[in-house]
């Protein structure tokens, strides 16, 4: 790789110098961005999913758990995968990979394809989104981090901002296939740039691997991730539910001892012994959790609670969506200026607010007041988010970083997708706790899984209070 003297201060250059550090993400960020967006349009299209394939709603959400889990087995294993292969390498074939998945999924005759359509997006997915922090960490200096992860966050945060609108106009037209289809050219174009611009940033060590610790990390992740999905139709006192509970526990135990006393551990978990990574990291996964809980519950709600159709929905949910991805660029332009703590206070406190009203609507709630509730909560949560990403990541430098990135985007995923699981236990629960229409049902059963999205946010909240400040000039 091309590298040069800066003429900048020490403090102040990239730990690796790229003339055109955008157009060398530009394959990441295009990647990352469809993960994302097959992570979230789908939620809006699980009623139509589960008449086109007589499923329950225990069983549909497996498409959304599914495709998490096996991001969170991925995820763990991405510090290890950069330093067995170069950033193209792993790009290229985390993109093809996708791209293989997207195809199945659309061709899927059965849900059971569909799921392994989806799994096999998770794995490319899981090798392609912590790359794109680990890369913008190297390859920008810091005090233009936090821009940088700014639009690394919006990039992602633009998924939810587009993904129900697009999917609902699909889906008033066309089949659902066409859901898995449209990621077809986005995933084309991202191929081309990591071939022509992507550089690599990673160097190839080749340390000793320990399948034990893969084996564990699995094993651990997957059982705690199905346990809490399979709650929601076989309920909590299920054999089968508390059998993988107790297996997931023992497991991640094992798992994280044998991290811990490894001179070359596949998940360097010993950075969470620095106080900054590890408040800003947690302050992400709770973040990430009250995003995906609101997000699989809200489209919902929209359609069956107030009985709005499917292409309305979409419409009815893009103004908050990018107002997400914006508050996300601009909240990293915070950071650089103002430090971690006040805007993620702030941003929980706001968050708040939306959740609440959320939490109260009712199913003659007007569209305006969904849709102010959902802006609220869309500026609340990117506003906490990309300020506590960074502040975790700057706490760490060189090798660490990748660790770091792994770490925080492994436990998304993993607390994603349990807040999924929950916010579905929940929501089956209200509505079989009162009696009325339909709506009224589907309505008490989303108020259920909001409260559990308050729960995450008022502990985000007092974490948030724990934050040391942290000013950059």
């Amino acid at each position: 790789m091309k590298e040069v003297q800066s003429q900048t201060r020490p403090e102040l250059k990239p730990l690796i110098f790229v003339a055109h550090p955008w157009m060398a993400m530009a394959a990441l960020m295009i990647g990352a961005f469809i993960g994302m967006l097959s992570e979230t349009s789908l939620n809006i299209a699980l009623p139509q999913l589960m008449g086109a394939f007589h499923v329950g709603s225990g069983t549909i959400q497996w498409l959304v758990t599914g495709y998490m889990l096996i991001i969170g087995i991925i995820l763990p294993l991405s510090s290890l995968l950069t330093k067995w292969f170069t950033t193209r390498q792993l790009v290229i074939s985390g993109l093809c990979v996708f791209l293989f998945g997207a195809i199945i999924s659309a061709l899927a005759p059965s849900f059971e394809i569909l799921l392994l359509g989806r799994m096999i997006q998770g794995i490319g997915t899981g090798i392609v989104l912590p790359l794109m922090f680990t890369v913008a960490m190297q390859i920008f200096p810091p005090n233009r981090l936090g821009a940088a992860m700014g639009v690394c966050a919006m990039v992602i945060m633009l998924a939810p901002a587009i993904g129900p609108t697009v999917t609902g106009l699909i889906l008033a037209k066309l089949s659902w296939n066409w859901i898995f289809w449209m990621f077809v050219p986005f995933l084309v174009v991202a191929i081309i740039f990591a071939f022509t611009s992507l550089k690599n940033t990673t160097k190839i060590t080749k340390p000793k691997i320990d399948y034990l610790s893969i084996i564990e990390s699995a094993v651990g992740f997957a059982s705690l991730v199905a346990s809490v999905s399979l709650a929601s139709d076989l309920g909590l006192t299920s054999p089968l539910v508390i059998g993988l509970f107790i297996l997931a526990i023992v497991v991640l135990a094992l798992y994280v001892h044998r991290q811990l006393i490894l001179e070359n551990p596949i998940l360097n978990l010993k950075i969470f012994s620095i106080p900054q990574f590890r408040t800003g990291a947690l302050l992400v996964m709770i973040d990430f959790g009250i995003i995906l809980s609101a997000m699989y519950l809200l489209p919902q709600f929209i359609q069956n609670g107030l009985s709005i159709a499917v292409a309305l929905t979409g419409i009815i949910m893009l103004p908050g969506g990018i107002i997400n991805a914006l508050t996300s660029a601009i909240a990293g332009r915070i950071y650089d200026s103002q430090g971690a703590k006040e805007p993620t206070i702030l941003g929980f406190i706001i968050a708040l607010i939306g959740a609440l009203m959320l939490a109260l609507a009712t199913p003659t709630a007007p569209v305006w007041y969904i849709i102010l509730a959902q802006i609220i909560l869309m500026i609340g949560c990117p506003l906490a988010m990309s300020p506590a990403q960074t502040y975790a990541l700057n706490a760490i430098q060189g090798p660490e970083s990748a660790d770091g990135s792994t770490i925080m985007n492994t436990l998304q995923q993993i607390v994603g997708a349990i807040a999924t699981a929950i916010a579905t236990i929940l929501l089956a629960t209200g509505q079989n706790t009162i009696a009325g229409s339909s709506a009224v049902k589907f309505t008490n059963g989303t108020h259920y899984g909001f409260y559990f999205t308050l729960v995450l946010i008022v502990i985000g909240l007092l974490l948030s209070l724990t934050i040391k400040e942290d000013r950059h000039s």
